[in-house]
């Protein structure tokens, strides 16, 4: 034996660390380089609803401090401490954003998102817009980049506004915000009446 114990990842050891590492903004995932403990039955559904052991945290303070501690390496998600780090599941994207605010209009406009955990995120080259359309029913599922690469789904009401101030640019159909356009759809595809 090497004298070293296995200790399973649990969610509460994840808070506690978490806790201690608390500073202001968000923590320096990225200069973090823990060893990886295994998985937790932890779950974001496509709602943005976070699951521990098949049930819901109903705590929204606890849901913002794991969220913090989130991290994404290609398509996997990780909670991330400098003492561990732990792979969870995420049904679609770990966060929905919302509802939006726009100011200015046309290539000046800006579009500033909040998700269902209070971030806010400004559309633009930095943070874009993307659609994926599925392959078999042509269903959009619009994203906003929040930050690092973690995106939000941008929930359905939010996506018909969007839409309702969609502009026609270089054969597309998408909007504008942040001096970058977004496209949406090929505007040969749209329906006539559009």
């Amino acid at each position: 034996m090497s004298g070293q114990k296995t200790v399973t990842p649990t969610a509460e050891n994840l808070l506690a660390s978490a806790k201690a590492a608390k500073t202001r903004g968000l923590p320096p995932l990225e200069k973090w380089n823990p060893p990886f403990c295994g998985d937790l039955d932890m779950q974001i559904k496509r709602d943005g609803t976070w699951f521990y052991e098949g049930t819901p945290i109903g705590r929204p303070e606890l849901v913002k401090l794991f969220a913090t501690i989130l991290w994404r390496e290609e398509d996997k998600y990780f909670l991330v401490t400098p003492v561990e780090k732990v792979g969870i599941t995420v049904e679609d994207a770990p966060f929905v954003a919302v509802d939006f605010d726009v100011t200015g209009d046309g290539a000046d406009q800006t579009l500033t998102f909040e998700t269902n955990l209070g971030d806010t995120s400004i559309a633009g080259p930095d943070l874009p817009i993307r659609v994926v359309r599925d392959e078999k029913t042509g269903e959009p599922s619009p994203y906003i980049l929040i930050r690092r690469n973690l995106e939000a789904l941008i929930d359905r009401k939010s996506f018909y506004r969007l839409v309702d101030l969609g502009v026609h640019h270089q054969e597309w159909f998408g909007v504008w915000s942040g001096g970058a356009f977004f496209g949406i759809i090929p505007s040969d595809e749209l329906p006539d009446d559009e």
